[in-house]
C-alpha cells in the first residue's frame, strides 16, 4: 500500500463547499488541506514559543515599548 494512494473521506456538501472555497485555480483538495494543515502547525508552534518567552519574562512586546 503506498501512502499517496487516494482515499475517500465522507463529508456533507456544506463542508466540501466550504474547503473548495479556500482553494485557488488548479488546487486539488489535498492541495488545499495540505496548506491550511501547514498554517495551523505555523500558528500554534509560533504561539508556543510566545507563551514559552512570556513564562521567562524574556518577552517584550512591541506595544509595551
Amino acid at each position: 500500500m503506498t501512502h499517496n494512494a487516494p482515499t475517500t473521506i465522507p463529508t456533507t456538501k456544506v463542508v466540501r463547499d466550504r474547503l473548495k472555497s479556500y482553494g485557488q485555480k488548479g488546487e486539488t483538495y489535498s492541495d488545499i488541506l495540505e496548506r491550511l494543515m501547514d498554517k495551523v502547525d505555523k500558528d500554534e508552534f509560533m504561539d508556543r514559543m510566545y507563551r514559552r518567552l512570556e513564562e521567562k519574562d524574556q518577552f517584550v512586546s512591541l506595544d509595551e515599548l
